[in-house]
């Protein structure tokens, strides 16, 4: 049974959500997590768009200081050094299988898209920004807790778009 898809956005964060990207997010969403300044940081995207088309990723982030800092970190190749830590680590990659899973299990509620791993990779680490956005939004997720000890919470005085 799918789950009803209940909230959506409000015009406000829309134009919050799409002055942090420069662009407008496809499809129907919601805010999952805000900064300590209010402003949407992640989102949780609905797995299907109008059209049935899947959509690549259940949480989006969305703060631009942490999509630069994660940014940052795939330039210096720290996905690799997570997938080496996934294949000597079983500790380690026990936990990420059962985030994993999870987001899975919470994906299919929604709208079951058989076969579609996670945005940010299973057996390797594809995008730190997925990983980093599945902690904030729905922790635990050991791969977005190493990237998010990396990156530091954000810091920031002022928020990174004015409420309209």
């Amino acid at each position: 049974m799918n789950v009803v898809w209940s909230e959506d956005a409000s015009a406000t964060d829309r134009a919050l959500v799409a002055e942090q990207l420069g662009r407008p997010l496809r499809g129907t969403w919601r805010v999952a997590r805000r900064c300590h300044l209010g402003v949407p940081m992640v989102v949780e995207t609905h797995p299907r768009l109008e059209d049935g088309t899947p959509f690549p990723t259940l949480f989006w982030l969305t703060c631009p200081l942490l999509v630069k800092r994660a940014s940052h970190l795939e330039a210096e190749g720290f996905m690799s050094v997570l997938t080496q830590r996934l294949t000597t680590d079983s500790a380690f990659a026990a936990r990420q299988q059962s985030a994993v899973d999870r987001y899975v299990s919470r994906r299919n509620e929604l709208a079951p898209t058989e076969g579609a791993q996670p945005g940010g990779g299973t057996d390797r680490v594809k995008c730190l920004h997925a990983h980093l956005a599945h902690e904030l939004a729905d922790a635990p997720n050991p791969v977005g807790a190493t990237t998010l000890s990396k990156t530091g919470w954000p810091d920031c005085r002022l928020p990174c778009v004015e409420h309209l």
